[in-house]
């Protein structure tokens, strides 16, 4: 009995493969409870038109996300903070700042997409890195300059 998957399973494949299962497990287990779908002719035309589409899609962004990082290009942000002595800064720079600071600067990118190689706590230049899709990925360069006291 040939089942299309909707969900990852272990041992057997994953989302939207096509599985060939004993007739027992797929109508008692896998169908009922929402796991597959029988594969007959109208599921599998209906399953293959969803996969073109969600490929097309899945273009799409990843087509966005390029043009977002190529107009990122070699973008370097001037973050300022509170400082102490050795140049020690008050707290630690977050990815809210850096999301804020890029959003000044016109681009929208949320903060869970922004991740440092390590805790910026020191005046100085370092990396942020982008996560704009899981094939694009961009590098900017975060320049923490003490804050002008007033």
């Amino acid at each position: 009995m040939e089942v299309i998957l909707k969900d990852d399973i272990q041992g057997l494949g994953y989302k939207n493969d096509v599985v060939n299962v004993k007739p027992g497990y797929g109508r008692n287990y896998l169908i009922p409870k929402g796991l597959a779908l029988l594969a007959n002719e109208g599921n599998v035309k209906v399953h293959e038109e969803n996969l073109r589409q969600k490929a097309k899609k899945l273009e799409e962004e990843k087509n966005e996300a390029q043009k977002l990082a190529d107009s990122i290009g070699e973008l370097t942000l001037e973050l300022k903070a509170k400082v102490g002595e050795k140049g020690k800064i008050f707290g630690a720079i977050t990815t809210l700042q850096v999301a804020d600071a890029l959003k000044e600067k016109g681009f929208k990118i949320e903060r869970k997409r922004i991740s440092f190689d390590g805790d910026i706590k020191v005046i100085g230049e370092y990396m942020a890195n982008l996560d704009l899709h899981k094939e694009v990925k961009q590098q900017i360069k975060l320049q923490v300059i003490p804050e002008e006291d007033k």
